[in-house]
């Protein structure tokens, strides 16, 4: 494997989530909860330590309090010996402006990128759900002599239609096009039917990366976004090569999620509670790391028949009581309280949540700091939820505190 110390990670951890409102209206996309313990930018950033990456910007900016308090208590211990995970906030170094784009992004943290006098720079996305080992991606970058290669994952075809980029590869997988989002994509060489899309990974020869990115920003016609623009304009001028993804999940179907959308979100927490669950949390060979608060163990109380605290098929965090509820099919936050003769059933229950008496939750996402009055019924009158609450297309119910003021707090 290749050495990792001359390599650099980017971590585009600003976006604004629009797509995951209103879970995103007091914190960042990557630090939405996931899986009951973590927040989405952890798997990432497992990734990164798995892979012996070590040293990686994080690049904020919007609602980022939560997220670079995450950051800093759970991943800053790892720094040390020249290895470090950093948060970077814009800087207005060579900008006035919000970071416009991906690419914009990187481009505005050119002199932090530039310092580390790194041969390879890595360029991830904090919102997607997978587990990859990037040595393996870089070392096939130097065997290929790339001066920019493109982590892709095979799709059926008409999967790949108007949802991804496409990447065109010849059969020694260097790059020949790229289409985004087209609606015939071009099947892959090497297995026909399938396509591949564009996982929005890259790796940069640095001393290419800092011209390109310098010549983007002076193009006022760009979207400054490396899918868009970056990477359809060099593809004829250097040596830009594909890496089909090699899953580190180890599950019979490649796993890659990516959760910009609420029901994409959803489903994602949903891949975690079944027996064999199809995203593993507990692989001891590719384990995810986080901050964790120090709560107490789970409880489960009350035999009784008729009000017996239960969970089937879930994940429960510490500090949680279900004291005489079911809950099944569903993911529990931290400090949540099931109460009596209550139902939970296929939701994603954040921290600190009360759900009261002769409560039915069902196929709903409840924020941090809620607390449902006895009686509540969600989930189960479409109609009635679209009064109260946000309700997606394929019907999943989002609630939220009724107030914000401030950011999410760290204790959250």
């Amino acid at each position: 494997m290749p050495d990792m110390r001359d390599a650099i990670g980017v971590l585009l951890a600003g976006g604004q989530g629009e797509r995951l409102a209103p879970l995103t209206r007091d914190r960042a996309k990557p630090a939405v909860p996931f899986g009951a313990l973590y927040r989405i930018i952890d798997i990432t950033l497992s990734n990164c330590i798995n892979s012996d990456l070590r040293r990686v910007f994080v690049l904020t900016q919007y609602k980022a309090l939560s997220l670079n308090r995450h950051i800093r208590a759970g991943w800053s211990p790892l720094a040390g010996l020249g290895d470090y995970i950093e948060v970077l906030t814009p800087q207005m170094r060579v900008s006035k402006e919000w970071y416009q784009g991906t690419a914009d992004a990187v481009y505005q943290n050119i002199y932090s990128i530039g310092s580390e006098r790194s041969k390879y720079t890595f360029i991830l996305s904090g919102d997607h759900i997978y587990k990859m080992n990037y040595s393996r991606m870089l070392q096939q970058h130097i065997d290929s002599q790339a001066d920019v290669t493109v982590a892709t994952i095979e799709f059926p075809a008409m999967q790949c239609a108007r949802q991804f980029g496409v990447i065109e590869t010849d059969k020694s997988w260097r790059i020949q096009g790229f289409e985004e989002k087209p609606e015939h994509p071009k099947e892959s060489p090497h297995r026909p039917g399938f396509c591949n899309a564009s996982m929005g990974i890259y790796i940069f020869n640095t001393q290419l990366l800092i011209p390109i990115l310098l010549a983007d920003s002076e193009d006022p016609k760009s979207h400054h976004d490396f899918g868009k623009d970056i990477i359809p304009r060099i593809i004829s001028k250097h040596r830009v090569f594909a890496y089909n993804f090699v899953d580190e999940n180890r599950k019979d179907a490649l796993y890659w999620r990516d959760v910009g959308t609420l029901d994409a979100y959803y489903e994602a927490n949903m891949d975690l509670v079944s027996v064999s669950p199809v995203f593993n949390l507990y692989d001891q060979d590719w384990p995810l790391r986080t901050w964790q608060q120090q709560w107490p163990p789970a409880k489960f109380v009350f035999a009784d028949p008729e009000r017996m605290g239960v969970a089937t098929d879930s994940i429960v965090a510490g500090g949680c009581v279900i004291s005489g509820g079911r809950v099944q099919g569903s993911v529990l936050g931290y400090n949540v309280r099931v109460n009596s003769y209550c139902e939970v059933s296929d939701s994603i229950i954040y921290n600190h949540v009360n759900i009261g008496r002769h409560s039915r939750i069902r196929r709903a996402i409840i924020d941090r700091h809620v607390s449902l009055p006895e009686h509540t019924e969600i989930g189960y009158d479409t109609e009635a939820d679209k009064k109260r609450f946000h309700v997606t297309e394929s019907g999943i119910v989002v609630v939220i505190r009724q107030e914000s003021l401030i950011e999410e707090p760290e204790s959250a």
